[in-house]
């Protein structure tokens, strides 16, 4: 009864925050005190508590210097024109009878350059959604291939935040990571293209009396945006190409991500003739267009940008500690393994981020309770990393009050049922589930 009230404490402040659109920092150092008074009801001593969320925090010390090289990264990506690069060439290659699949493919392709959800949904899903309803395409459908699109590179890129965060929590490589991802994930990337290809050609995407006629000139319009404000000479997609070349000779992220920064300093300084200060000021504070129209697509990046996110991480790892004192998840973590025997760890590692997804409201912290309750369901940390990233990373932007969907969404201007149609993010968790089910059937009848 105990642990349940505590649970209820802790979701209504989390809900509370999303309802409000306040951060959620407040509410979750609301729930690390919930978790320690629940410790002292237990008699569990306070300082011991303390002393185990403290080395909890510190052992998440390495992921935290790689959210500050991330934040320096895509702040100087923003100013030196590579995103602005990508998104202006890429917007000519969309049309009409295509538009759906592109638009998943280069929201993907964003995502996996940038390993940011929302900075690929800022940049390349914002100017696809404007083509899109250029060409008559839905607003559901077009929300749906973005959201689907963005969480692509999201779970698998070599300086994505949260394939980091899963990697450190597990103890596992990172590049093996995603080698396995780029395996599990192929089959529901090619049947997402599938599906938003028939939608596109057989017109179920399409808004009924539909003119195309300001496609080519929209494609303009967004090339003539970023010439405003950049030279978008060749070299600035230097500054990319450097981190896929690294990361497939898979050299050290943080090697890859300080080669990055130092071409785009170079490309920042030599071809957009930055000054030095205003170089320093978006490092530490962001990118900042003069342009306003090109400020709303790419504002953001630098250290300070990495604080809330950092924060989350902080307190989440501290919890980890209480909990593994005051051994508050015990039951559930019994119950959940109860389950897992019966129908497979995939499956139930995808069930529990499913409920901690509607319970937690963001990305960050479905990801470590995920982690928390199903580390012991696996006979190794690959599998358990796999599983965390086909499960509580993709998961979490189809629950329509967390963070991780709501907000692309609303930024887009796609309405929440787009959500319906985001299609990797449902098929990636069911394949997995059915091959475990599978699996499970096989294993008992032997």
């Amino acid at each position: 009864m105990l642990e349940a009230t505590v649970g209820v404490l802790f979701c209504a402040a989390l809900f509370i925050s999303v309802g409000f659109g306040w951060s959620i920092v407040p509410a979750l150092l609301f729930g690390l005190i919930v978790f320690l008074g629940y410790g002292l009801m237990r008699a569990v001593s306070l300082p011991i508590m303390l002393r185990r969320a403290v080395q909890s925090v510190a052992a998440a010390g390495t992921i935290l210097m790689t959210f500050v090289l991330i934040g320096v990264l895509t702040s100087l990506w923003r100013a030196s024109g590579t995103i602005a690069f990508i998104v202006a060439h890429s917007a000519t290659a969309v049309h009409s009878a295509t538009v759906l699949p592109l638009t998943f493919v280069l929201c993907a392709g964003m995502s996996i350059l940038t390993g940011s959800s929302f900075a690929s949904m800022a940049t390349m899903g914002t100017i696809c959604m404007s083509l899109g309803l250029a060409m008559g395409t839905g607003p559901m459908w077009l929300g749906g291939a973005i959201l689907a699109g963005i969480y692509v590179g999201d779970r698998c890129s070599p300086v994505s935040t949260s394939a980091l965060l899963v990697a450190q929590l597990t103890h596992t490589n990172l590049f093996d990571n995603i080698s396995h991802m780029l395996r599990t994930g192929a089959i529901p990337f090619i049947l997402s293209c599938l599906i938003y290809a028939i939608a596109s050609v057989s017109g179920v995407a399409v808004t009924a009396g539909a003119s195309h006629s300001g496609t080519a000139s929209t494609a303009n319009d967004v090339i003539a945006l970023f010439a405003s404000s950049f030279q978008l000479h060749w070299t600035t997609l230097i500054p990319a190409l450097l981190v896929i070349l690294l990361a497939l000779l898979r050299i050290d992220v943080r090697l890859t991500m300080l080669a990055s920064i130092a071409a785009s300093i170079v490309v920042c300084v030599g071809v957009q003739h930055m000054g030095w200060r205003d170089l320093l000021m978006l490092i530490v504070s962001g990118y900042h267009a003069t342009n306003p129209r090109v400020g709303a697509l790419l504002d953001g990046g630098g250290v300070l940008s990495m604080v809330n996110v950092a924060a989350i991480v902080c307190i989440s790892a501290a919890y980890a500690g209480v909990f593994a004192e005051t051994h508050m998840l015990a039951r559930l973590q019994h119950a959940i393994g109860a389950f897992a025997r019966r129908a497979g760890a995939t499956t139930a590692t995808v069930v529990t981020a499913a409920c901690m997804a509607a319970l937690a409201c963001n990305q960050t912290l479905t990801i470590m309770l995920t982690h928390q309750l199903c580390a012991g369901l696996h006979d190794n940390d690959a599998r358990h990393a796999i599983d965390l990233e086909d499960s509580a990373v993709v998961i979490s932007p189809m629950i329509p009050w967390s963070i991780a969907g709501a907000v692309p969404l609303a930024t887009v201007g796609a309405p929440t049922s787009s959500i319906l149609v985001a299609v990797f993010l449902y098929v990636l968790p069911l394949t997995r589930v059915i091959a475990d089910l599978w699996n499970t059937m096989v294993r008992k009848s032997r």
